[in-house]
């Protein structure tokens, strides 16, 4: 895969700037309002509960969609585009419906009486049968249109082509388990944000040196968008991800990793939450990623010594702060896009 030509970089960058801008803006703009309309959640991990707008992956898929139809815009009027701009529209239409499965889940808010007229709010959200059925809409639009190549470079195994296995029943899979396992790993301020922005910028360098362009482009999209949103969610955030962020970063990943022939290297910068996943299941998910908070503000597992999350490695290794938790997760996944790198320059994916 060679390096574009120079003057393909300006029709990433400048849709890249535009999703930084709009992203950067929704944020704020969707704190002030989410708080008014009753869209909150409860940070527990401060001396005291904190009321926190919730479901910011509004704003970052609202940043990404505005990003690819600014190069459709482009592509239409300025220059010829490169990308299939049905498969770009398909992979925005895929985030978009994906989003809006998490923003119902976050939105899904009961009450029940307290002590006299008073109403305590309760954080329902989908059953846990519910989300991988209704996660699997956001594969529909990329099954429409075949997206992707059947054949998928295996470690050990080689090249194995699926046919039309691939978009009939590995596209909704990766979809479903992706943006689902993506939801398990979270609970601290930047954790979720911070992890999925390493991964993007994975993606986005994998992408321009060995994948696709229209990976390139919503890799750079999807980057953009996530680095505009961080800064509002790392530590003392200001807003919290909500399951809209998690399945609009899960299923922008699986877009970016079937359009770009990635699947390899997806799969292995993936296996943070692949580990989450088993690490849940061993707790038959009925766990929690959090902590005890301790007077001097670190963190303990409450489980002890028993691991249900990667969390608690993290705070069993030593007494943690809520920022040090993440900064470590961080680390780690960062360890893993070298680790699919290495692997990639050394000819085994």
């Amino acid at each position: 895969m060679p390096l574009f030509p120079y003057h393909t970089y300006l029709t990433v960058l400048v849709p890249a700037i535009i999703t930084f801008a709009v992203t950067f803006y929704a944020t704020k703009f969707i704190i002030d309002y989410f708080y008014g309309a009753g869209v909150i959640d409860e940070d527990h991990n401060k001396a005291k509960v904190i009321k926190l707008p919730s479901s910011g992956g509004v704003a970052v898929a609202f940043g990404i969609i505005l990003g690819a139809l600014a190069y459709t815009f482009g592509g239409s009027f300025l220059f010829n585009p490169l990308v299939n701009v049905s498969e770009l529209l398909a992979a925005s239409l895929s985030i978009i419906l994906i989003t809006f499965v998490g923003f119902i889940d976050d939105i899904n808010v009961g009450t029940k009486r307290v002590v006299g007229t008073d109403l305590k709010r309760l954080k329902v959200g989908l059953k846990q049968w519910q989300k991988p059925l209704l996660t699997v809409v956001g594969a529909i639009p990329l099954m429409a249109i075949n997206a992707g190549v059947s054949t998928i470079s295996i470690p050990l195994l080689g090249i194995v082509d699926f046919g039309l296995i691939y978009p009939i029943l590995i596209l909704p899979i990766a979809v479903i388990f992706v943006s689902n396992a993506f939801n398990l790993l979270g609970g601290f301020d930047g954790l979720q944000s911070g992890m999925a922005t390493i991964t993007a910028l994975g993606l986005l360098l994998y992408s321009t040196f060995f994948g696709t362009y229209i990976a390139a482009l919503l890799s750079a999209v999807l980057f953009a968008a996530l680095l505009a949103f961080w800064p509002f969610n790392k530590y003392m955030a200001k807003i919290i991800p909500g399951d809209s962020f998690t399945y609009c970063v899960g299923g922008a990943f699986v877009a970016i990793m079937a359009l770009g022939n990635a699947e390899a290297f997806g799969f292995i910068i993936f296996i943070p939450w692949l580990v989450e996943f088993f690490l849940h299941l061993r707790g038959r998910f009925h766990v929690s990623d959090l902590g005890i908070r301790q007077k001097d503000g670190t963190f303990r597992s409450k489980y002890g010594k028993k691991i249900y999350s990667l969390t608690h490695v993290a705070m069993n290794i030593k007494p943690m702060k809520e920022y040090e938790v993440s900064n470590w997760l961080m680390g780690i996944e960062a360890m893993f896009v070298v680790l699919a790198f290495l692997l990639q320059f050394a000819g085994l994916l």
